[in-house]
């Protein structure tokens, strides 16, 4: 009888049968690989295999537009002239002065703008897709229009400034002053990019149980204190991911200088990719903005990777 049974239950030629739910998975596993296969390729072609390729470029004194000079290995001359250039460590100043100015302005605005269309509001979706309209609007468009608004000495900001304060402050040439230039691509950055981060922070306070807060309701918490010991730790991997790519992406910035000040006034916008652009595209010395990008790269992988470590240890 158990000969029969074991007989019974095995397959043809005495080999064990293939779970049904093995092979659903290896399917459906090969379903998101061809899925994915194509951004993929996208990202190898277009991101991955360019940014390799500078490193082969960083060692060589490439031009852009071909010259008498023939191509020729430089080894690390390029790096020791773009680590000894002032005006590389001004730039490197003036990104990470923006850094930590678009920072907190950006992050609390997205944060405190996603608290409030988090509520139970009239029209909610409605406001969800107008905060969010800036951050698909495009960088050019929107620098076309605050440049307006920052026309000196009768633009709309300090016709504003002026009315407010009832002409006791004189107009301020945001783009043309060095002093207030920085500043101004800050609000301008801030502006436009606090949706992205907006959605992200809708997107965590939405995973946060309801159940937490009516516990701390029952325990007699406030709103502060619901906020602090309830949506400020269940938003611990959401701060770390906003908090690194707004770093990442404040590192990258080109358009809005490029477009309003062009570096200047005296070099205080000066950005290193503005600086990348101008050896690679207006000296044509692609080695030398190949070093750049190395460079660039290095700086924000370490300053990702403490952040990382620090917001971790504290959330």
């Amino acid at each position: 009888m158990a000969n029969q049974i074991t007989a019974a239950g095995a397959a043809p030629g005495g080999a064990r049968p293939v779970p049904r739910r093995r092979s659903r998975r290896a399917k459906r596993r090969l379903q998101e690989i061809g899925m994915l296969a194509p951004a993929c390729l996208l990202v190898a072609g277009f991101l991955l295999l360019p940014f390799l390729s500078s490193f082969e470029l960083a060692l060589t004194n490439q031009r852009l537009i071909p010259r008498p000079v023939p191509t020729r290995f430089v080894g690390i001359e390029n790096f020791t002239r773009v680590l000894t250039d002032p005006d590389f460590w001004q730039a490197l100043w003036n990104v990470a002065r923006f850094t930590l100015m678009v920072l907190p302005i950006q992050c609390g605005l997205a944060l405190g703008l996603a608290l409030l269309i988090n509520q139970r509001l009239p029209m909610r979706n409605f406001f969800r897709g107008v905060l969010f309209l800036p951050a698909i609007t495009s960088m050019a468009v929107v620098c076309v229009i605050w440049a307006t608004l920052f026309q000196y000495p009768s633009g709309p900001l300090n016709q504003i400034l002026s009315f407010v304060t009832f002409g006791a402050v004189e107009p301020i040439d945001w783009l043309g002053d060095p002093r207030w230039a920085m500043v101004s691509i800050v609000l301008l950055s801030a502006w436009q990019a606090y949706g992205f981060q907006m959605v992200v922070f809708l997107a965590g306070l939405q995973n946060i149980p309801e159940s937490l807060y009516e516990a701390a309701r029952l325990d007699g918490a406030n709103a502060w204190q619901r906020f602090w010991n309830v949506t400020w730790p269940g938003l611990r991997q959401t701060n770390i991911f906003v908090l690194i790519i707004t770093t990442i992406q404040a590192f990258k910035l080109f358009v809005q200088v490029n477009i309003l000040t062009q570096g200047g006034p005296r070099g205080s916008t000066n950005t290193v990719v503005q600086y990348m652009y101008s050896a690679g595209f207006v000296d044509q010395r692609l080695g030398l903005a190949s070093a750049v990008s190395i460079i660039l790269f290095l700086i924000v992988l370490v300053i990702s990777l403490v952040q990382r470590a620090i917001v971790k240890d504290r959330t």
